[in-house]
């Protein structure tokens, strides 16, 4: 056995010069095999570094659901003459059914659902209109609308809400039930306001709390499956 006590860096460098003439190969081999050793220890490091991105945030869904549905059965309670219009339902209007639905879809756009962050967006706004036209005469801002006022705007939510229903066939059954229901409370509010019968606001105002538990419904069974279903761990 050789033992070769190196003392500096070019009694080494000359050393491994020597060896690789001796073992056939140009000079620099063995330094360019070390430096592609290093490279794939880096990319198998970087490779290993890698994880998989996931969602940890939560379903904002429910939320959106249940501020839509609650404030519509208690509004529509009013329409089928078995509450009055009070504070309580402009309340809900405002910060329920409309600032919780804008809430849910900041939450849904940050998820990139299209869908989810279009709709929530939109009824939030809607019930938060809604309200605005009911007091803004009242504060003399403007005049009150006329029945036709009002039927042309209800039937433009409800011609949104069949456009959203057809996007619903793509989801599941409670979502169908929510905005099948939903299209047609607007059809009916906006033909109630047109002939100004009595008969099909009463209907509207069944028809609507209908509507309301289904989307309440909805929201809450998401919740529990949520709590009650595991899911698998990646």
């Amino acid at each position: 056995m050789i033992i070769l006590k190196l003392t500096t860096r070019m009694q080494y460098d000359k050393i491994l010069h020597e060896f690789i003439k001796m073992a056939g190969k140009p000079p620099g081999y063995f330094e360019r095999c070390e430096e592609d050793y290093m490279s794939n220890q880096m990319l198998q490091t970087d490779a290993d570094r890698k994880v998989r991105v996931q969602d940890m945030t939560a379903n904002p869904a429910p939320l959106g659901l249940l501020g839509f549905g609650m404030t519509t059965v208690l509004l529509n309670l009013h329409n089928a003459g078995l509450l009055g219009q009070s504070s309580m339902i402009l309340a809900m209007g405002i910060f329920y059914g409309g600032l919780a639905q804008v809430i849910a879809e900041i939450m849904e756009w940050k998820k990139k659902n299209t869908f989810g962050a279009t709709a929530f967006t939109s009824f939030g706004f809607f019930w938060l209109s809604l309200v605005a036209i009911w007091v803004m005469p009242v504060l003399g801002w403007t005049e009150a609308p006329g029945n036709i006022d009002m039927a042309a705007y209800l039937f433009m939510w409800c011609l949104f809400t069949a456009v959203m229903f057809v996007g619903t066939l793509k989801i599941n059954r409670p979502l169908q039930i929510v905005f099948g229901l939903l299209a047609l409370l607007f059809f009916l509010l906006a033909l109630g306001d047109l002939t100004e019968i009595t008969a099909i606001k009463l209907l509207a105002g069944y028809e609507g709390t209908l509507c309301g538990i289904s989307a309440i419904y909805a929201g809450l069974s998401q919740v529990i499956k949520e709590l009650y279903i595991k899911k698998e761990v990646i």
